[in-house]
C-alpha cells in the first residue's frame, strides 16, 4: 500500500495530467484536494485529447474511484458538462465511480460576475485570474458566507442562503463594479436543477480515504496549478486562492499527514508562467517564442499564450522543500531537442549579490536576475525512446544536473504527450 501527492513544482501547467493518468495504473483512487476549474489536466490517450477541469485525471481508468476532495471549489455548470463529455467519450460508464465531498464549496454566478468585473475594473491591478469564480469563492468560505453542497441539495437551505447572500452581491456588483444585478429566482431554478444531478455522486471523502486506507488499497492526490502560485508559499499577490502544496492534500480530503508516503513533483524541462507577476527567467525574445510554439504553450483553461523561460533550479528548490519533494518528473524534454545550447538558472543576482534562496519579498524578487549554467543541446529526436539508457548522454547530463541542484532524484521522464511517451525510472507506489 501506497499514498502518493502529485503537485505542480512550478507555476502550473507542469503536466500533471499525465502523470497522473500515468499513476493511476497504480492506484485504487484518486483524489482532487484543492482548486477549480480554472486548471485544465490535458491528457492524450491514443490520438485522443481530453481535457479535464475538475473531475480527476484517473476517470479515463475503468474501474479507478475518482474522488472531489472538500478543499475543491465546483462549479456546477462545469462539472456536469465536464461529465456529459466524458459519456460521450465512453468512460465513466458507472456513475458511482466518481464522489464528491458533501463539504465542497459551490462557485455562484456572482461570484464569476465579480471575479470578472474586478479584473477589467479601470485602475485596479491585474492578478491574471481565468474570470472562473475561483477567488471570490474561497473568500466567502473562509468569510463563513459560502454555499456548499451538503446546501445546494437541500432546496429549503438553499434559497434561504441565496437570499441572505444575494443582497450584498448585488449591493458590490451595482455600485462599485457598475455591473448589473443578479436575479434571485433565476439563480434558484438553475441550480436546483444541478442540486438534484450532483445529489447522485456525493458522498463523504475522508470516511470514504480511511476505508480504502484500512483496505490496504493505493491513494494518488492530484494537485492543481502549481507550489508557486500557493497562496500561502507563492508569489503573493500574484498566486491562486488554494493551498497548493503537498499539506494541501490533508486539508482538502481529510486523510490524516502521516499516512502519506510519497510527494512527486512536476517540473517541466523548461518553465512556463500564465497571468501576471514575476518570472525571473522570462524570455521575452525570439527563444522565448520558440518555446511556446514547440511546447503548444497554450492554456487548456483559457487558450492564453504561456510565458516562457528556462529552466529555475531556485525556484525548483523552493517547491522540493516546502513540499518536502521524494522525486520529480521531467516533462517536455523533447520541446528543448533542436536547441543548440540549454539554460539552467542555478542562483539569482540582486543588486550584485548572489541569491540561492527564492526571495519572497516581492520587490525583490522582482529586481533578480538569472545566473545561468550552460549546457549543449542533443540536437535528435528524443520522442521514441523508452527507457533511460536510450536518451542521449546530453540528456542525461542535463537531468543530472537538475537532481544534482535540487537534491531531489528524477522518478520519471517524458517526452512527449502520449502514456507511452514516458520512462519511469522509479514508480513511487513501488518504493
Amino acid at each position: 500500500m501506497a499514498n502518493v501527492v502529485i503537485v505542480g513544482a512550478q507555476w502550473g501547467d507542469e503536466g500533471k495530467g499525465k502523470v497522473v493518468d500515468i499513476y493511476t495504473e497504480n492506484a485504487n483512487a484518486v483524489v482532487r484536494f484543492q482548486g477549480g476549474n480554472n486548471a485544465g489536466h490535458t491528457l492524450v490517450v491514443g490520438n485522443e485529447k481530453t481535457v479535464l477541469h475538475l473531475i480527476p485525471s484517473g476517470i479515463l481508468h475503468e474501474g479507478k474511484k475518482c474522488i472531489i476532495g472538500n478543499g475543491v471549489v465546483v462549479d456546477p455548470k462545469v462539472f456536469i458538462e465536464e461529465i456529459e463529455g466524458l459519456k460521450k467519450k465512453g468512460y465513466m460508464k458507472d456513475d458511482s465511480q466518481l464522489i464528491i465531498d458533501r463539504n465542497v464549496h459551490i462557485i455562484m454566478p456572482y461570484h464569476k460576475k465579480i471575479d470578472i468585473a474586478r479584473e477589467n475594473k479601470p485602475g485596479e491591478r491585474r492578478i491574471g485570474t481565468t474570470g472562473r469564480g475561483i477567488g471570490p469563492t474561497y473568500e466567502d468560505k473562509v468569510g463563513r458566507r459560502g454555499i456548499r453542497l451538503s446546501d445546494l441539495i437541500n432546496p429549503h437551505v438553499f434559497a434561504q442562503k441565496v437570499k441572505e447572500f444575494l443582497p450584498e452581491k448585488n449591493f458590490l456588483l451595482e455600485n462599485f463594479l457598475k455591473e448589473e444585478p443578479l436575479v434571485e429566482q433565476e439563480i434558484l431554478d438553475e441550480y436546483n436543477a444541478y442540486g438534484k444531478i450532483l445529489a447522485k455522486h456525493i458522498g463523504n471523502t475522508s470516511a470514504l480515504l480511511d476505508e480504502c486506507r484500512k483496505n490496504g488499497q493505493n491513494i494518488l492526490f492530484e494537485g492543481a496549478q502549481g507550489s508557486l502560485l500557493d497562496i500561502d508559499h507563492g508569489t503573493y499577490p500574484y498566486v491562486t486562492s488554494s493551498s497548493t502544496v503537498a499539506g494541501g492534500a490533508t486539508i482538502g480530503t481529510g486523510f490524516g499527514p502521516r499516512f502519506i508516503n510519497e510527494v512527486i513533483g512536476i517540473s517541466k524541462a523548461y518553465v512556463t508562467r500564465v497571468g501576471e507577476g514575476p518570472f525571473p527567467t522570462e524570455l521575452n525574445d525570439e527563444m522565448g517564442e520558440r518555446l511556446r510554439k514547440a511546447g503548444s504553450e497554450f492554456g487548456a483553461t483559457t487558450g492564453r499564450p504561456r510565458r516562457t523561460g528556462w529552466f529555475d533550479a531556485v525556484a525548483l528548490r523552493e517547491a522540493v522543500r516546502t513540499n518536502g519533494l521524494s522525486g520529480l518528473a521531467i516533462t517536455k524534454i523533447d520541446v528543448l531537442s533542436e536547441l543548440d545550447s540549454i539554460k539552467i538558472c542555478t542562483a539569482y543576482s540582486y543588486r550584485g549579490e548572489l541569491i540561492e534562496q527564492f526571495p519572497h519579498d516581492l520587490a525583490i524578487l522582482q529586481e533578480c536576475k538569472p545566473v545561468y549554467e550552460e549546457f549543449d543541446g542533443w540536437k535528435t529526436d528524443i520522442c521514441s525512446v523508452t527507457e533511460y539508457d536510450q536518451f542521449p548522454d546530453k540528456v542525461k547530463e542535463y537531468l543530472k544536473k537538475i537532481e544534482e541542484i535540487t537534491e531531489c532524484p528524477v522518478v520519471l521522464a517524458s517526452v512527449g504527450p502520449r502514456r507511452d511517451q514516458t520512462i519511469q525510472l522509479r514508480n513511487p507506489f513501488e518504493g
